[in-house]
């Protein structure tokens, strides 16, 4: 994405999608933290200069542990 543009990227990870993982979590169907690291790294890979989202707290702790 970053390479098809001259503009810096800052895409959003949208509140469904955080609603998503943490009902999934709370379900017991997934990892919370390897999914949630894994949607924010798949988002910094495809290009991403900044990434905004709910998770940020959340992933903030998950990176100090």
């Amino acid at each position: 994405m970053k390479r098809a543009t001259n503009f810096r990227w800052r895409p959003y990870n949208v509140s469904g999608e955080y609603a998503m993982l943490k009902a999934a979590a709370q379900a017991g169907w997934i990892d919370e933290k390897r999914v949630g690291l894994e949607i924010l790294t798949a988002i910094k890979r495809a290009g991403a200069d900044i990434i905004l989202t709910y998770s940020a707290v959340d992933a903030a702790r998950w990176l100090q542990d």
